[in-house]
């Protein structure tokens, strides 16, 4: 029950991350480069300090990291533009379908023997995601906010892949976060400043500290009593609670066609997340 509960907290974490961006964009109005690096900084702060009082430091070198400090910022960044215009569960959903179509031909490309049925559930969650993003599909999607909803994901399938090597997944994520904060700095001078208030930068910090450092700090020490299936099913429910998060604190009321392709999506995810 213990594990059942924690588990139930770190997808409403995951979830919680698009409605906050969401919010933190379209409500309060701040810049989305702005939320992004604040974001990454208080992510860092907080997964320093998980860091440092867990495991007594944060080495920054290692193999991979490169890969995985870029993929990161790929991430961060594109899922902030990319709520500017997206709803919560819509974001949520083409993050989602991205990510497992990333990690599937990530797993292609490295060699991988790929069971029938896997193949299966990625040609329906493509297939939804297709169905979604395809213009005049039902869904009317915004082309360059959902664009870089896409981007977000494959950066973030590609961080994946990339840490599964990582020998501490708690100060590989730290020393990620930390270095991709000069990107950030770098992104953030370059464009300006932009449209800055106290409502927006709370939720930023809220974002990067909570929700996305404790909940990844959580996350990894769970993911060992969980396993690989049930994890993977498990963040089924990221894009059903980010929709309910919409509906409750942004009135994003989904549309029909978006909940058929919603439906279509995880079942394809479920198919390959199941495949023994």
């Amino acid at each position: 029950m213990r594990l059942f509960g924690l588990t139930v907290l770190t997808m409403i974490a995951f979830a919680a991350n698009s409605v906050l961006n969401r919010m933190g964009l379209a409500q309060a109005g701040l810049d989305p480069v702005l939320f992004g690096t604040v974001r990454l900084m208080a992510g860092a702060a907080m997964l320093a300090l998980l860091s440092f009082i867990l495991r007594g430091g944060v080495p920054l070198g290692g193999r991979g990291r490169l890969i995985g400090v870029l993929s990161l910022s790929l991430y961060v960044f594109g899922f902030s533009m990319a709520y500017t215009a997206l709803d919560a569960g819509i974001g949520a959903l083409v993050l989602f379908g991205m990510v497992q179509v990333t990690m599937f031909a990530g797993a292609l490309w490295l060699g991988e023997r790929v069971p029938a049925i896997r193949w299966a559930g990625a040609l329906v969650a493509f297939a939804g995601l297709v169905w979604l993003l395809w213009p005049g599909g039902g869904v009317t999607l915004p082309f360059i906010q959902a664009g870089m909803m896409v981007l977000a994901g494959i950066g973030w399938g590609i961080y994946s892949l990339n840490g599964r090597g990582a020998g501490d997944a708690l100060q590989a994520t730290a020393a990620n976060f930390v270095l991709a904060v000069p990107i950030a700095l770098i992104l953030l001078l370059a464009k300006g400043m932009g449209g800055a208030n106290m409502a927006g930068l709370l939720l930023a910090v809220l974002s990067g500290a909570v929700t996305s450092g404790l909940g990844y700090a959580l996350w990894y020490a769970i993911l060992p009593m969980l396993g690989a299936t049930r994890a993977a099913v498990a963040q089924l429910t990221v894009p059903v609670i980010a929709i309910a998060g919409g509906v409750l604190f942004l009135g994003e009321v989904p549309s029909l066609a978006f909940l058929m392709a919603t439906t279509v999506v995880l079942a394809g995810v479920a198919l390959s997340s199941l495949a023994r």
